[in-house]
């Protein structure tokens, strides 16, 4: 039988990836993280403009509050490759659970119709190997297509360009379906314009920002992915004024304790200068930053592509803790799809002797959006069904 405790010479293997701060404290109680969470100084953020916006029938957490379909398959994956139609059957089958529509079709026309602009928010940031892969996103557009969605229609997005095109996702597996990125190079590789301007500001809307009383150090080899500094985060034109609809597609990856899933795949992919955020304010900013209208009110569905994902070393590619789930999630409530993730992930830690518990930091932006309306992070108001396809 497989211990739950890390071998001495696995704990300095992951060390060693995760870094110093695992290394000194490898497994986390909850009261040690309870006390470091109270006694945390937290910066000031502008969430009451968010706020301020009243919110329409498409608002988080949707049409289904708190609802959440897990479809397993016995096996999706083949010779390392994800079978495609294995993972077509498993949205169907979702979307169908989900909605209780009787055709495909009008499973699909509960959230979208012929006349929205519609973007698919892909995580391509591990390249081929971790990211939202080719097969699920292909499944979802041909499912959208075959519901009466133009395929010129549809806008496959991220925050940077090249990532996207890395990870599979071209023009040429995706012909006639418009490709981009907020942050992206410009004509011939180079990242200006003959002003000397960034291409990437063309693309943020600076009416539409995260405000937050943190800063990070100027760092010239990455300004130009960065599109600016300061305390302020700008919302990509790709949600405030190239989307009328969203369709959220991120992969069942770790994010240390925590899970980088729907919530954090939105928040951090839909704004710029997100460096500064990360130390003091990860949890504040994926739910804080969700709870702006260009996200709030736009963000239909969550389809978590979990056929490949990871248990530790996230959301970069780490081969070692590569695993493959073999399962998809589907929900319009973020929140609820999150926890459901998360229990996943942690289950698999707990598993591998990462961690004894779930650590109430991974959990903390589950409070966070439940106290902002956007979902359900409670296990236990959650509306959950399970189905197992061979």
């Amino acid at each position: 039988m497989k211990s739950n405790k890390l071998s001495r010479r696995n704990f300095f293997k992951i060390s060693s990836i995760t870094g110093a701060g695992f290394a000194l404290s490898p497994i986390l109680t909850n009261s040690k993280i309870a006390k470091t969470l109270q006694e945390e100084d937290k910066p000031k953020t502008n969430i009451e403009d968010a706020l301020k916006h009243p919110r329409n029938e498409n608002s988080m957490p949707g049409k289904y509050p708190g609802k959440v379909v897990q479809i397993n398959h016995s096996n999706p994956v083949l010779d390392n490759k994800i079978v495609y139609d294995a993972v077509y059957k498993m949205i169907a089958e979702g979307m169908l659970s989900l909605t209780g529509a009787k055709t495909l079709k009008e499973a699909w026309l509960q959230f979208v119709d012929e006349n929205d602009k519609i973007g698919l928010k892909v995580n391509p940031v591990a390249g081929p190997t971790l990211s939202t892969s080719v097969e699920v996103t292909l499944a979802i557009v041909n499912q959208l297509e075959e519901a009466g969605i133009p395929r010129n229609n549809l806008i496959i997005w991220d925050r940077r360009e090249e990532q996207i095109f890395e990870s599979g996702i071209t023009e040429e597996n995706f012909p006639g379906i418009k490709i981009i990125g907020t942050e992206r190079k410009g004509e011939n590789g180079t990242m200006y314009d003959e002003n000397e301007e960034l291409y990437s500001l063309r693309m943020i809307d600076k009416d539409w920002y995260y405000w937050a009383d943190v800063e990070a150090e100027y760092r010239p080899e990455t300004l130009p992915y960065m599109v600016n500094t300061g305390k302020y985060s700008y919302f990509t034109k790709i949600v405030t004024e190239m989307c009328d609809k969203i369709i959220n597609i991120p992969v069942l990856k770790n994010a240390g304790t925590s899970v980088t899933l729907c919530m954090k795949n939105l928040s951090y992919g839909a704004i710029t200068n997100t460096g500064r955020l990360h130390e003091k304010l990860w949890s504040e900013t994926v739910a804080e930053v969700c709870a702006f209208p260009p996200l709030r009110d736009k963000v239909v569905l969550n389809i978590v592509d979990g056929i490949k994902g990871c248990f530790n070393g996230g959301p970069s590619a780490v081969p070692q803790f590569f695993t493959n789930y073999n399962t998809i999630l589907i929900g319009t409530d973020p929140v609820a799809v999150d926890r459901v993730g998360l229990n996943i992930v942690t289950k698999k830690r707990i598993e591998e002797g990462l961690q004894e518990e779930e650590s109430p930091r991974g959990s903390a932006f589950l409070k966070m959006s439940e106290n902002l309306n956007l979902g359900i992070g409670n296990n236990d108001k959650i509306d959950f069904k399970k189905i197992d396809l061979t």
